[in-house]
């Protein structure tokens, strides 16, 4: 019997912009050594940061917006289309902005949105960033986060509460593992669909899994929880891709058994 138990995509999620709304799909292509395709291709800048297109280094999340201090952001709608480059920003199903990211007005627009809305959150103006082929992204390198579903409900039991698997903003969520398998996964290749990913570390948590998807509330402290459960904050796994294909719903996951040659 495997020690590697196979499990199942249950949820396909990118960020198109770092900090907002998660997009579902429900297949994906996955490229050498890439995220999800326009996974966290944007970041809203929190004032200055030195960041520069044209030469693009990683920075920490502070740098940008995002749930980790700016909850608020959960209680925004956005939609990106890939076809137009146009985020659609809507609250209570009324649409607040809307702008072309790679467009100059498009990005004032974006920009003027959230300085009018964040004022007293921003250190500074506002900025629509993208660099090429850069993507805005926790880690600097490229990978692909996943969350074992089975630890997510565990994780209620340890909080008396429900936990939406959002709040951990995954690009693939998977169900058949054992709560808390996945941390045994690292330095294992996974076979996905017909791409090839190889673990390369698991996902320490910060405060920005407190803040309700839907409702925008920080209700929960789930770090300090799992910190004095399991002696670590961590939950889920990143991993990268080593060989290209295509993943979907339904897709089994699988570790790969080493060679006996």
């Amino acid at each position: 019997m495997s020690a590697h138990p196979s499990a199942v995509i249950a949820g396909l999620y990118r960020y198109p912009v770092k900090g907002l709304t998660p997009e579902p799909l429900q297949r994906v292509p996955l490229r050498v050594g890439q995220t999800l395709p326009a996974d966290r291709r944007y970041a809203i800048e929190n004032g200055p940061s030195g960041f520069d297109p044209e030469a693009p280094v990683w920075r920490p999340k502070t740098a940008y917006l995002m749930l980790m201090r700016n909850e608020r952001l959960a209680g925004f709608q956005t939609r990106f289309d890939d076809a137009t480059n146009v985020l659609t920003i809507s609250r209570d199903g009324a649409v607040v902005a809307k702008g072309d990211l790679e467009s100059a007005q498009g990005r004032a627009d974006i920009e003027g949105f959230f300085a009018s809305h964040f004022a007293d959150e921003l250190r500074g103006p506002p900025k629509l960033l993208s660099g090429g082929g850069y993507n805005f992204t926790d880690l600097a390198r490229k990978v692909v986060s996943i969350i074992n579903l089975a630890s997510v409900a565990e994780i209620e039991k340890l909080v008396g509460a429900a936990v939406h698997p959002l709040r951990f903003r995954a690009n693939i969520y998977v169900t058949g593992w054992p709560a808390w398998h996945e941390g045994s996964l690292l330095g294992e290749t996974l076979r996905i669909g017909s791409a090839r990913l190889k673990v390369v570390k698991t996902t320490t948590r910060c405060a920005a899994i407190n803040v309700d998807p839907d409702t925008a509330a920080r209700d929960l402290d789930i770090p300090p929880a799992l910190m004095r459960q399991r002696g670590n904050n961590e939950c889920g796994i990143y991993a990268e891709v080593i060989e290209a294909g295509n993943i979907a719903i339904g897709d089994a996951l699988a570790a790969e058994q080493p060679s006996l040659v």
